[in-house]
């Protein structure tokens, strides 16, 4: 008999949680945020075409192919590194990565001052149960057309332990690789050696706080370092090789929210997401950007109008330039629903008593 209650308590919970899903599946419809190649002017929002690229994970834009960005899926997919024209939306080139064996689960891409592209093998699911992950790297091709290199293979591991990480960056100035590992209460931000030995261990170690994150690129200058999460994004100064004060970020509405890159020209971000002919969404930056190409900026160089705390717990949303869904991000929508719901089913009860 004191079971009665508690039965009807479930399906109360039941009924809110369907209730709940049901508001976001109708918000999502109302918010799509696939978008469009324009067909012309490059470094714009455009649709990622090809059948193949349903995992996009990792976004850099192209130095020597303007308006050209490169990706790659995550785990369980074949080593390949797509290259993808964002005047529309199409794949000009595949690089396939031989001699690394299989790829465990690729998170990041990213350009060095060296001419080389970067893909961070750094994905760990299971949260530390790998003790060592792999950089892969090779140069960024002259030509645009399908090609099979052999890579750099560099194993990686973290001073204090493995861990999951999504995102992998390299100066623009100094070559030097940064990796931010992934965690729901915050990660740490790892330094990698000055050089990459291929020969042996790579040991990163920590020397700042970030929040929970998905991706990070500097600026092509090299004073300012971008994260985003699913639902907010934040530009740090970076100054001395460290984290300064950060500004918040507009991110736009996205289902999967995982890359980020600036353009070549420094003049705004890139935000890409996963799925089937996933959208990537140029931000503008505040201020007309970070510099581009041949930018003399380095780790030690000033980083302009950044003026929000430093490190710590992930900031809250903003707004972009139009972008984000009115102002919505994803976990804006359900937090309204939630909100809505039972808001909803108290004026509900007040009415019954």
């Amino acid at each position: 008999m004191h079971a009665l209650p508690y039965r009807s308590g479930l399906r109360r919970l039941s009924g809110a949680v369907s209730v709940i899903a049901a508001l976001v599946a109708v918000l999502t419809v109302v918010l799509p945020t696939v978008a469009t190649a324009d067909g012309g002017s490059p470094d714009r929002d455009f649709t990622i075409k090809d059948p193949r690229i349903t995992e996009s994970s990792g976004l850099a834009a192209s130095r020597i192919h303007p308006g050209v960005y490169w990706t790659h899926n995550d785990s369980a997919h074949p080593p390949y590194i797509y290259a993808v024209d964002s005047r529309t939306g199409e794949t000009v080139a595949t690089i396939t990565l031989a001699g690394i064996g299989e790829i465990r689960d690729a998170e990041a891409i990213s350009l060095g001052p060296d001419g080389n592209l970067y893909v961070g093998d750094i994905g760990d699911n299971l949260n530390g149960s790998w003790d060592h992950v792999w950089i892969y790297r090779f140069p960024e091709p002259k030509q645009l057309k399908d090609a099979t290199v052999r890579p750099t293979q560099f194993t990686v591991e973290y001073e204090d332990g493995p861990r999951d990480a999504e995102s992998m960056m390299v100066h623009p100035t100094t070559g030097r690789v940064y990796i931010a590992s992934k965690n729901q209460g915050g990660g740490g931000l790892y330094e990698g050696p000055a050089r990459l030995d291929p020969s042996g261990t790579n040991t990163f170690r920590r020397i700042g706080e970030v929040p929970w994150v998905t991706d990070g690129a500097f600026s092509p200058d090299g004073t300012e370092l971008t994260f985003r999460s699913y639902f907010s994004a934040r530009s740090y100064e970076w100054k001395n090789g460290r984290l300064g004060p950060h500004r918040p970020v507009g991110v736009p509405f996205q289902r999967q929210a995982e890359s980020v890159t600036y353009t070549a020209d420094g003049k705004a971000l890139m935000f890409g997401t996963e799925g089937a002919r996933s959208g990537v969404v140029r931000v503008e930056i505040d201020g007309g950007g970070k510099g581009g190409k041949g930018g003399k900026g380095d780790e030690s160089g000033e980083s302009g109008k950044s003026s929000e705390k430093s490190g710590g717990a992930e900031a809250g949303s903003s707004t972009d330039s139009g972008k984000s869904a009115g102002g919505l991000t994803f976990g804006g929508v359900v937090l309204l629903a939630i909100l809505g719901f039972f808001g909803f089913r108290r004026l509900r009860g007040k009415g019954k008593g």
